[in-house]
């Protein structure tokens, strides 16, 4: 791969989305197309399919004095991030359409969320690139301070205060984030390693035995609390049903499918020092901890759910903790399922809450007591948001199915077969939370007016058909990763500290 290749890959995925939040943030007039920014996601698509069919033969790749970095955890994470964008901003459009009909939005707001949901691309594929741990911070705060503005883009009174509830929570969890990285930059220079290297994360696994312990415990705690807030994980949790519920559905899918589990992945490749220097007790311990108490959390709060936004957003709360069990375990089994389960929950929960915008387009409330008879009155809106619920209960064929398996088998063959255990209860009250709140919603007649027939509402082309694909691909990464199966091994093995 020559130089120009290798600078195009790793700085395409940054450039061409802030290229496109510029484009949109500094025009007079809507000059591009809403499908315009559909560039984007292509883009981190086309970077992210070829990194995936050259790293597992060529190795990992860097540029910029290793400023930027992709190996096989980069190329599949960037897969996730594009393939979720791409159905994100294909829902944009009919969203601004509905906004712009119901009088709470005109030319100009629509240009700044354009603008603000491409700078959040571009911070998101930043975090993923970054071989610099002081980069890796700064892109993960460049998420919070756009999604801000994102989650109180309508600018209704519980949008704003479930901004400021955001901002402020997870500047807190950033803040110590901050402090953590720069623990590990003193334990990094207190072992000898160059300044300029001090934050390189390839050269801090190599050199990880060399780390105060003492220093690498304090700094780790604070990096798993810190970016455990943007994962959703207790107890810095509490702004996520809030921005979920409130922020425009397109958003809510980008921050459930991708921001939680971009922040995740972060505290992952700290793990990977962490093991190293401490050895892989202190971790599990810590993640396994934040696992069930965010578990237990979610589940408790989902049986007496009554909004279904909310609903969605501490399913996510559910599936990031089943994450951070895989997390905790940290086997090469356990690895592969956490990553294939960040796939599925990603294109899973973006069809369901692209659902759930139409839903609240057509049904005028989030209250889940108010929405009846779906199935029968937009038959294909109901059907979709269906198998999303289907697919986020860990049905078969759809991956959730094979990653929550694997977790489970994992658990069990490394040890830790009490907090799976809890961990497997736990779900199932959720299980059975979700599907008793959505089976409300779907089954029944449709309302209509006495002495009048009722006549089903038809989801446009446009809008279901992005949905579909989603839904595929979430079965079919379910019944076979194909061509993804050694990049899903070596990103697995990455983490895993092998």
């Amino acid at each position: 791969m020559t130089p120009a290749t290798t600078t195009a890959l790793l700085t395409a995925p940054i450039a061409v989305p802030l290229t496109t939040a510029c484009v949109y943030a500094s025009a007079r007039r809507h000059t591009l197309t809403a499908w315009a920014g559909l560039l984007s996601p292509a883009t981190i698509l086309a970077c992210g399919t070829v990194l995936a069919t050259t790293i597992p033969a060529d190795g990992p790749i860097t540029i910029h004095g290793s400023l930027l970095r992709a190996d096989a955890v980069t190329a599949w994470m960037l897969l996730v991030v594009g393939a979720v964008a791409a159905l994100a901003c294909a829902a944009s459009p009919a969203y601004l359409a509905h906004e712009h009909a119901s009088g709470h939005g005109d030319a100009g707001a629509a240009r700044q969320y354009n603008a603000l949901v491409h700078g959040f691309l571009a911070a998101m594929c930043a975090a993923v690139l970054a071989a610099n741990l002081g980069v890796l911070w700064v892109a993960i705060e460049a998420t919070t301070i756009v999604t801000a503005f994102l989650v109180g883009h309508r600018r209704t009174r519980a949008s704003v205060e479930a901004a400021w509830k955001y901002v402020v929570i997870c500047s807190a969890g950033i803040a110590l984030a901050f402090l953590g990285t720069v623990l590990i930059y003193y334990a990094a220079r207190q072992a000898g390693i160059p300044e300029a290297w001090a934050l390189d994360w390839p050269t801090l696994v190599s050199r990880a035995d060399r780390l105060d312990p003492d220093v690498t415990r304090l700094g780790i705690t604070l990096i798993v609390l810190g970016f455990g807030a943007k994962a959703g994980l207790v107890p810095l949790h509490a702004w996520l049903p809030d921005a979920h519920s409130q922020a425009p559905a397109p958003v809510s899918a980008l921050m459930s499918g991708v921001l939680l589990a971009v922040s995740f992945t972060a505290i992952l490749r700290y793990k990977v020092i962490a093991d190293a220097a401490l050895g892989p007790d202190f971790t599990r311990t810590l993640l396994t901890g934040a696992a069930l108490l965010t578990l237990a959390l979610a589940a408790a709060v989902l049986l007496g759910q009554r909004d279904y936004k909310r609903m969605l957003a501490y399913s996510s709360m559910e599936h990031m903790a089943l994450i951070a069990l895989g997390g905790a375990i940290g086997s090469p089994l356990a690895i592969a399922a956490v990553l294939l389960h960040i796939a599925g929950h990603g294109l899973a929960k973006t069809v369901a809450f692209t659902s759930s915008g139409h839903i609240l387009h057509l049904q005028r409330t989030t209250r889940i007591g108010r929405v009846r008879g779906l199935l029968a009155r937009a038959p294909s809106l109901g059907a979709l948001f269906a198998l999303a619920t289907l697919a986020l209960l860990a049905l078969p064929p759809f991956s959730l199915f094979a990653s929550e398996l694997g977790i489970a088998r994992a658990g069990f063959a490394a040890g830790m077969g009490w907090p799976t255990a809890i961990a497997l209860i736990l779900v199932l009250a959720a299980f059975a939370a979700l599907s008793a709140r959505t089976a409300r919603m779907l089954l029944g007649p449709a309302p209509h007016a006495p002495g009048t027939p009722a006549v089903p509402v038809r989801l446009g082309t446009a809008a279901a058909l992005p949905l579909a694909i989603g839904l595929l691909a979430c079965a079919a990464l379910g019944i076979t990763t194909g061509p993804l199966t050694r990049l899903l091994a070596d990103a697995a093995a990455i983490l895993g500290g092998h």
